[in-house]
């Protein structure tokens, strides 16, 4: 029986995102271990059939000697575990685990998920970080990206060898748990966003085009679902959310674990994100035919095509998105269902995880026949 181990940097993601690659492992016979630091998923990893195998570490920050213990973890889990091969999600995982694995002489599958702004910067953290990501990815079997521009940055910036690359559509959707509900009608028009409370999601923007829409006297309701991170060093303050809601500017939803019916009670999904990998919120919004405003960035303009499901602004915009926003609010209910329609269209014939899972079967063939 071969062994697969998924390293993610939580067990959320891999419960919330990756169960259809596991079962599909799983129905091919193989044995999948989980291998992420402990929150409460990991139980629901075991419960589903996994091998769950807890290891300590933080999704951000880079101090030297965590750093150091990161890779000492997955090092001495996949010396426990010995996978016939490994799948790599995230930054150190892809990092370090990477370079642990070849160490150990196991082969392994990287996916780069999205890259941040700062990667793109001449700062010498972004230096540090494309010279960390060049020593690692000497050694994978196959790197997957999630959209053309971020696989074009690796291969710019000589990262990567071309012939391991392949670009796949995102994390893919499960298109038939995320399907339409029909017509819901809202009696004010509403907006949400479902994200992370990052200034690299476009937050500030989507207040300040709030702030705009509201002083034309738009009748409507602006959302934001997701949780706070003020530890990140790019989280926003909990004074701005609080103060986001106290002035009755943002509706502010919290955090839950049933995102489909919020994305149902919606009659427009935004997301004025920075750069993307593919995001998972615009699959999840297309998928279930809500129609989008997102950025003209990599990854939201990979799943959102201007005028056809959606509208795309500037980003760094505030303007340019409330002008957008107002589109959307403006347009009757014919072309607003037309864009909805389009958006169910693009999920199902792009963006169906079963393609996505498909192109991992195959490599691991290749790999481990």
């Amino acid at each position: 029986m071969k062994k697969v181990a998924i390293v993610i940097n939580t067990s959320w993601n891999i419960y919330n995102f990756r169960m259809s690659l596991v079962k599909a492992l799983q129905k091919e016979g193989m044995e999948v271990y989980a291998i992420a630091p402990q929150d409460k998923y990991s139980h629901l990893l075991t419960e589903n059939g996994c091998r769950y195998v807890p290891v300590a570490m933080q999704s951000s920050g880079a101090n030297p000697l965590h750093e150091a213990g990161v890779f000492y973890e997955l090092y001495k889990a996949y010396k426990q575990v010995q996978p016939d091969v490994i799948l790599h999600y995230t930054i150190k995982p892809n990092l370090y685990g990477t370079v642990a694995a070849h160490l150990l002489g196991i082969p392994c599958i990287n996916n780069v998920s999205g890259l941040g702004t700062a990667f793109l910067s001449n700062s010498m953290v972004a230096k540090v970080a494309r010279r960390l990501y060049r020593i690692a990815f000497r050694y994978p079997n196959k790197v997957f990206f999630q959209n053309e521009d971020d696989r074009n940055l690796f291969l710019k910036f000589g990262i990567v060898a071309p012939e391991i690359t392949e670009v796949i559509p995102g994390s893919g959707i499960d298109t038939l748990r995320f399907s339409p509900n029909g017509q819901h009608v809202n009696e004010e028009f509403t907006f949400l966003v479902i994200s992370r409370l990052l200034y690299d999601k476009g937050l500030m923007e989507y207040a300040d085009a709030v702030r705009l829409l509201k002083q034309k006297g738009i009748k409507a309701k602006f959302q934001l679902l997701g949780a706070p991170d003020p530890g990140h060093r790019r989280g926003i303050p909990l004074a701005t959310l609080n103060e986001w809601i106290d002035n009755k500017l943002i509706d502010y939803l919290g955090t839950t674990d049933d995102v489909l019916s919020f994305i149902h009670k919606a009659d427009c999904i935004v997301l004025p994100s920075y750069r993307e990998g593919t995001p998972r919120t615009l699959l999840e919004a297309a998928s279930a035919a809500k129609p989008i405003v997102t950025t003209n960035v990599a990854g939201c303009n990979n799943v959102v095509t201007d005028g056809y499901n959606g509208f795309l602004c500037k980003h760094h915009d505030a303007e340019d998105l409330a002008a957008k926003m107002l589109m959307m609010y403006e347009l009757d209910d014919e072309h607003r269902r037309a864009l909805a329609q389009n958006s169910r269209r693009t999920a199902v014939e792009r963006f169906d995880e079963k393609i996505v899972i498909r192109h991992y079967l195959n490599t691991i063939g290749e790999i481990c026949p």
